[in-house]
């Protein structure tokens, strides 16, 4: 049974860039069961800040000296509250939260919605890099948000699977997953960018199913085209641009020295995920 509006379901996006996250909730929206804004949400920092805070607040710190059970559930309630809080009055069963880091702290996320579910969103780590160096090269002329661009291809192929960069820190959240228990893997959707592209509608279905939503008629070749998200915080390097119709993806050419590096350093990830691939 579906939550009633008032209490609706938790579903994060949260995967690896360039990997179709911007259209996926583009298609996601057009359910009429389910709330997507789209863009990257700060619910998941401000939650994580709260709990920075607190757990160096002195009074926060006494109360649990004498009433422990009591102070943290004062903390969780509140917690939740705010989660709720956030998409309060959406008027839909469902709503879908986007922002990378629900990955890395989803056990944190299910202590305070225990049905949440997440999408992860993957890809072909070479053409990853392909596309993140595509785009470098058509604007040249601006530096990367941490400084990538006086690498050589090759170096910064390998700053960006550094496990702080832009590749490597979800690809970390990514291999994490691999520890967790079974149940907790159960509420992971992990959709290859690929799928999507070439078998949209049975893709999407899919997902839907998953969801426990009835599957819905997507106007793929008339899609609603909303603002995107800004581009500027990482420099124009990273678009969101968002389109009426799904296009054939660029197949991206890498040189044969840099798609063996990524192939060899990531095999766990091409043998869980893609194992035609190796």
């Amino acid at each position: 049974m579906l939550a009633t509006a008032a209490t609706p379901r938790f579903v994060g996006v949260a995967g690896l860039p360039r990997a179709g996250s911007t259209l996926l909730c583009q298609l996601l929206a057009l359910h009429p069961d389910i709330h997507c804004e789209g863009h990257s949400s700060p619910l998941t920092n401000v939650l994580l800040d709260v709990r920075r805070f607190v757990s160096d607040d002195t009074f926060f710190l006494s109360q649990l000296d004498v009433q422990f059970d009591t102070t943290y559930a004062h903390l969780k309630s509140a917690m939740k509250g705010f989660l709720h809080g956030w998409y309060e009055g959406a008027g839909k069963p469902l709503v879908v939260d986007k922002n990378r880091a629900w990955l890395h702290h989803i056990e944190f996320l299910l202590e305070l919605e225990p049905d949440a579910r997440l999408l992860v969103p993957v890809r072909d780590l070479v053409q990853i890099y392909g596309s993140i160096e595509a785009r470098h090269q058509q604007t040249i002329l601006v530096d990367f948000i941490d400084h990538l661009a006086d690498f050589s291809r090759f170096g910064r192929a390998d700053q960006l699977f550094a496990k702080d960069k832009i590749i490597g820190a979800p690809l970390s959240s990514i291999n994490a997953v691999l520890d967790l228990p079974q149940a907790l893997k159960d509420r992971l959707f992990f959709l290859r960018f690929e799928d999507l592209m070439a078998r949209p509608e049975e893709t999407m279905g899919r997902v839907f199913d998953w969801l426990g939503l009835p599957r819905c008629a997507l106007p793929l070749h008339n899609l609603p085209v909303a603002p995107h998200e800004s581009d500027s915080h990482y420099h124009g390097k990273y678009s969101h641009a968002r389109h009426a119709a799904i296009r054939p993806p660029v197949r991206h050419e890498v040189p044969e020295r840099i798609s063996r590096q990524i192939r060899d350093m990531c095999g766990w990830y091409y043998d869980w995920l893609y194992p035609d691939a190796r």
